[in-house]
This record gives structure tokens, C-alpha cells and sequence, in this order.
């Protein structure tokens, strides 16, 4: 390892057992041998992708259009315009990471493509869906987003039965990041039960951090309880790492690891800073832990790079989470209620961002053939 490489935060990050990954996706990052140089050089382990994130790319350049063009010519729909492109994207992208999964033996190198949004509560639509993208991609590094909606659930559940790797999106409680881990464990359990192989089977509870503090600290603000401000998200985070330390132990968990499976990961999102007064390695910095994933948008990305200070925190986090999330129960605030409101937000700003992304394209047509 070079010396640049080894005083690296993001690459140190990787040897405490936490992986970083990358909250982005472009053909651009693909094509001009940036990812590659992220991989080499900074230790990036995986990439995640979303239809807010393909909306910015696709419709916020050139890079697309030819095939834009092309495949409209082909008589194909809106949606199946940003299927064929996204599909070429992750394709390329699992393809550059393909080296780290092999190195790692499946547990990194993986690239998630989220089935659309606007079928989070339809859970014969969103299996579907993850069936035919999962056919479509064709790459073993692939990781199909699922909503950890409840009807979400047995979708999970039956795609991890039949070897799709899920990445669990949109979870803001332990509540329901237990209720994942239960579909987990069942779908490894279904698949173990007809002798089929556990050992490539990768998934992720991604937990979304820094919007319950966005939620909850205006909420502090109004009740004159700053001395907790911007600690909830970070308490309610680490309680989910306790439970999953909880789930992946003990005799149920055993008997599927003696046969090759790997625990789901809990996967911090939602890291990058949205109040200015604090760090823009606020989030990172609190949940450094082992058997964890950290997706990062390019500038926390960035900023961790140039100043991150990797040190395992998660024990003292553990430690005061439950004093204060008792004094947001005392101020009178719902933690329930509040993750079920971001969960409902959540699902419908990604359903937003995915009918913006078709008419972007729809627009983008018009303005090609007038220009033919």
C-alpha cells in the first residue's frame, strides 16, 4: 500500500470494518476513469444509486442523449428510456467494482438499483420489478433496493430466498429495521431449506440518518430543548446497531452462518450534513463501526477524505443513546410517530424524483427533435 493510500481516512475506514461507498452514480464518473481512481486511491467498496441521484445525471447533461434518441426510436416508453439507461450504468459500474467483490468474497463491490419508487406499497409490483432488473443487469455484484415498507417485507424476503442480493432502502426505526432482519433470517431459511448455497448472498438495512434530525430538531427548538439538538438521529442509529448486533448471534444465526451466510449489514444513509452548524463529518465520524457500510454523497465523500478522523465510536454512542432518547420521549416527542412521517415522506420524494426523471426525458425528447 502506498504511502498516500495508507494515511487515507476513507481507506482506514475500511480497515476498522466499516465500508465506504458512494452515494452517486454518472456515466461521465464511469467513462472518465474518476471511479477507478476512487477505488484505487481511496479504498471505495461499493456504489449506491437512486432516482433522485439518475434524475441529476440524466437530465442535467448531454451525456445521455444519443441514447435518449435512440431509444426512443425504438418505440420505447419513458420508463423504459431510463430502465435501458440505468441498467448500461450499473452494468458498467458493477463491471469497475467486480475486482473488490472478488477480493472480498462477495461482501463489497456490490452496486444497488432501486425498483421504482412509486411501487413501495404494492409488494407483488416491487418483487417483480426486482426480478426483472435483477435478470436485466446480469452481474453477481448487483444489489436490487427494495423500501423497507411493511409491504415491503415478503418482497425481501422471497427475492433473498431465490439468491437476489437486496439492499433494504428508506428505514428510520428499529422497529422496522428488526422486522428486515426477520425477513433476512426467513429468506436465508427458505433457501436453505431446498440445500441452495448461502455463501453469495449479500444484503444491507440502509438506515436513513441525518432527516430525523432535520425532523426532530425543530421540534427541540420550539420545546427550548437544545441540549439534545442534533443527538437524536446519532441515538436512534445506534440503537439499531444494537439490535443488529442482537439478531446476528446466537443458535438461529449460527446454523445459517455454518453454512456461509453473511449478517445483513446495517448501512448508514442520509450522512451527508444538512444543518451548516455542524461538521460536514458530523454523521460519519459518530457511526464508525465494525460490519458496517456508509454511503456517501461526493462532497461528504470529499470532505471525509480531506479531514476525517477514523476512530471506532459506535461504543460511546451506544452508551448515550438511551439517556437521550428518554429526554425526546419526556419533551413529549414521538420517536414512533416521526419515523413512520419520514418513512411516508421518504417514499414519496423518491416518487417524486422518479416522475421528474421521466418527464426530464419526455422534455429532453422534445427538445432533441427540435433540434433534428
Amino acid at each position: 500500500m502506498s504511502p498516500m493510500r495508507s494515511e487515507n481516512p476513507l481507506v482506514r475506514l475500511g480497515e476498522l470494518g466499516q465500508s465506504p461507498w458512494y452515494d452517486f452514480i454518472t456515466r461521465d464518473l464511469l467513462a472518465s476513469g474518476e471511479l477507478r481512481a476512487l477505488i484505487e486511491r481511496d479504498g471505495l467498496l461499493g456504489m449506491t444509486s437512486n432516482p433522485t441521484i439518475f434524475e441529476k445525471a440524466i437530465t442535467g447533461s448531454s451525456d445521455y442523449d444519443l441514447d435518449i434518441r435512440r431509444l426512443a426510436g425504438e418505440g420505447r416508453s419513458t420508463a423504459e428510456i431510463f430502465e435501458a439507461l440505468a441498467v448500461a450504468d450499473v452494468q458498467d459500474a458493477c463491471d469497475e467494482f467486480r475486482d473488490v467483490y472478488d477480493a472480498t468474497g462477495g461482501a463489497d463491490g456490490l452496486v444497488s438499483l432501486e425498483v421504482s419508487p412509486t411501487l413501495a406499497n404494492d409488494a407483488a409490483g416491487t418483487e417483480a420489478e426486482a426480478r426483472r432488473l435483477w435478470a436485466a443487469v446480469g452481474r453477481p455484484n448487483l444489489m436490487i433496493k427494495i423500501p423497507g415498507t411493511l409491504e415491503g417485507l415478503g418482497a425481501i424476503e422471497r427475492c433473498i430466498g431465490d439468491g437476489i442480493n437486496v439492499n433494504v432502502t428508506l428505514l428510520f426505526s428499529t422497529a422496522r429495521h428488526e422486522q428486515v432482519m426477520e425477513a433476512y433470517l426467513r429468506g436465508l431459511e427458505r433457501r436453505a431449506a431446498v440445500g441452495e448455497c448461502l455463501a453469495h448472498i449479500a444484503s444491507v438495512a440502509s438506515y436513513f440518518v441525518s432527516r430525523v434530525d432535520t425532523k426532530v430538531d425543530p421540534m427541540l427548538d420550539r420545546l427550548g430543548k437544545a441540549g439534545i439538538r442534533s443527538q437524536v438521529a446519532i441515538a436512534n442509529a445506534a440503537m439499531a446497531y444494537v439490535a443488529f448486533e442482537r439478531t446476528f448471534q446466537g443458535p438461529r444465526w449460527q446454523a445459517l452462518a455454518g453454512r456461509g451466510a453473511r449478517p445483513q449489514r446495517p448501512l448508514w444513509a442520509s450522512t451527508s450534513t444538512k444543518d451548516p452548524k455542524l461538521p460536514d463529518t458530523y454523521y460519519v465520524e459518530a457511526l464508525i463501526a465494525p460490519l458496517t457500510v456508509n454511503t456517501l454523497p461526493p462532497d461528504t465523500f470529499a470532505a471525509y477524505r480531506d479531514h476525517g478522523r477514523p476512530v471506532e465510536r459506535i461504543r460511546d454512542e451506544i452508551a448515550a443513546a438511551p439517556k437521550c432518547l428518554e429526554a425526546v420521549a419526556a419533551a413529549g416527542i414521538s420517536l414512533g410517530t416521526v419515523t413512520r412521517e419520514l418513512e411516508a415522506e421518504g417514499v414519496e420524494k423518491f416518487a417524486a424524483s422518479y416522475r421528474a426523471l421521466l418527464q426530464g426525458i419526455g422534455t429532453k425528447l422534445e427538445a432533441l427533435a427540435a433540434a433534428r
